[in-house]
């Protein structure tokens, strides 16, 4: 294809083709990995902060219970 008048062939597309569509494969699989860790993260913060606001409440709530014998 260095030469002007040369033609493209259906051979010639599909091998574009699929190399476009090795790249693109190549940068949806890196995207997938840092979603992944990201969404990890993200669960674990979540938890977190659940665990560390239900234990703020469990202290401001308190109940004393007295048991008494007769």
């Amino acid at each position: 294809m260095t030469d002007a008048s040369a033609k493209i062939s259906p051979d010639d597309i599909e091998a574009k083709f699929r190399d476009i569509q090795g790249q693109v494969d190549g940068v949806a699989e890196d995207s997938k990995k840092k979603v992944a860790i990201g969404g990890a993260v993200g669960a674990v913060l979540i938890l977190l902060l659940i665990y560390i606001l239900g234990q703020k409440a469990g202290k401001k709530k308190s109940t004393v219970l007295e048991i008494r014998r007769l």
